[in-house]
């Protein structure tokens, strides 16, 4: 595991190994569906970045050091790199080339025709921008691949983010551009990094009204916004009629996540990758791309949740009641807190949330002037672009 910023950092990538091992123990996932992935090309990752960025980021090597001399902490922060976090590790440069090359392959397997959905939980890096590094990430896998698609394949692309933070770095690289719609769903900005994703984002130029952000209150929970997704999802995509979705899926909404304010269950992580199935099947003749994102409880969240999408992916119809119990007991040593042993969570986690009306009416408000700019006029220009 390249990716890896230290002890102490909430951005584990065990979280990657449990869920494959998960799917491995209820005998889901055999190993002729798990590819090694492949380091992205340079070229591939100046799609998305600055040449300035990448060779700075190459530049770093093992000892921290600059070419070879003490990296000025100026250059430090004008890069993004170095800060608490997104800190200095072994393999910087190499670990964001294999997170970039899970993505491209994934996408390259189901654009080719390989195979209907594809997911690569490495993936899901939203926040790097062109030339810095941002939010634990190091280059923008998802920026990277998405310009992939429009420069070898020239489809249209719906990518939907349901990472508590708002995908801003994806946003930034598409907010012109047509081709692309982006549909975020994140907790308000008000509130958590990186502070931006509010209603009135919407794009600009041709991209207008291709970017739709539906910034949620904290203590949101599941029915609040399980409704926002749904119907904002199944609108966007009647309008922007994709050739492939591409969604990431954070699992930091959850109520257990120690960097958020979302109160999510299991019951939201098992309709959001249910929807992204149902409706690339009627846009897009299947083609979806899955990839991974936020997620902080590592033991008792991540796990069920991502496995969840695999599991959604091949049409499993076995009963999702008791995790196994051989998983349960290879993990636990590494960990002194309970692992969950369902795959849903008690009946009543947590106390009442108190402003739960109020909660829920602001979300209802904020949907409804996200779909607002989605009109008649703007569905002919788009056939007309198209």
């Amino acid at each position: 595991m390249l990716y890896q910023f230290g002890p102490g950092h909430p951005f584990n990538p065990i979280r990657t190994k449990m869920t494959v091992d998960l799917l491995q123990c209820m005998g889901s996932l055999d190993d002729s569906y798990i590819l090694t992935p492949r380091f992205a090309r340079e070229e591939e990752i100046l799609l998305g970045h600055s040449k300035d960025y990448v060779d700075f980021v190459k530049s770093i090597d093992d000892a921290g050091t600059l070419d070879g001399h003490a990296i000025d902490e100026e250059l430090l922060l004008n890069y993004g790199i170095g800060t608490e976090d997104t800190p200095i590790f072994k393999n910087m440069h190499r670990a964001g080339l294999m997170a970039a090359g899970g993505t491209l392959e994934a996408i390259d397997l189901v654009l080719q025709g390989k195979a209907k959905h594809a997911l690569s939980l490495m993936g899901g890096l939203h926040h790097a921008l062109s030339g810095k590094g941002s939010g634990f990430c190091i280059y923008n896998d998802i920026v990277i691949g998405i310009k992939h698609i429009l420069k070898n394949y020239h489809k249209k692309v719906l990518y939907i983010d349901t990472d508590a933070h708002h995908g801003d770095g994806v946003q930034w690289a598409f907010y012109d551009e047509p081709g692309v719609c982006t549909l975020s769903l994140h907790e308000t900005g008000k509130y958590l990094f990186p502070g931006t994703g509010a209603v009135h984002e919407r794009g600009s130029g041709a991209g207008y009204a291709f970017t739709v952000n539906i910034p949620l209150e904290p203590f949101t929970e599941d029915d609040s916004f399980i409704e926002s997704y749904r119907e904002s999802f199944e609108k966007v995509a009647e309008y922007f009629k994709p050739d492939i979705i591409i969604t990431q899926n954070g699992a930091d909404a959850h109520y257990q996540d120690p960097l958020t304010h979302l109160m999510l269950t299991m019951k939201s992580y098992h309709f959001i990758p249910k929807l992204a199935h149902e409706l690339a099947h009627k846009y897009c003749r299947g083609k979806w791309v899955a990839l991974g994102g936020g997620g902080y409880n590592i033991f008792q969240v991540v796990p069920r949740a991502w496995a969840l999408i695999w599991l959604e992916m091949i049409h499993y119809e076995g009963r999702l009641d008791t995790l196994p119990r051989t998983w349960i007991e290879k993990w636990q040593k590494y960990w002194d807190g309970p692992i969950p042993e369902k795959w849903s969570d008690p009946q009543h986690p947590y106390e009442a949330i108190p402003r739960k009306e109020e909660i829920s009416y602001k979300n209802e408000m904020n949907l409804k002037n996200a779909l607002y700019s989605i009109s008649n006029e703007l569905v002919h220009k788009l056939d007309q672009r198209f």
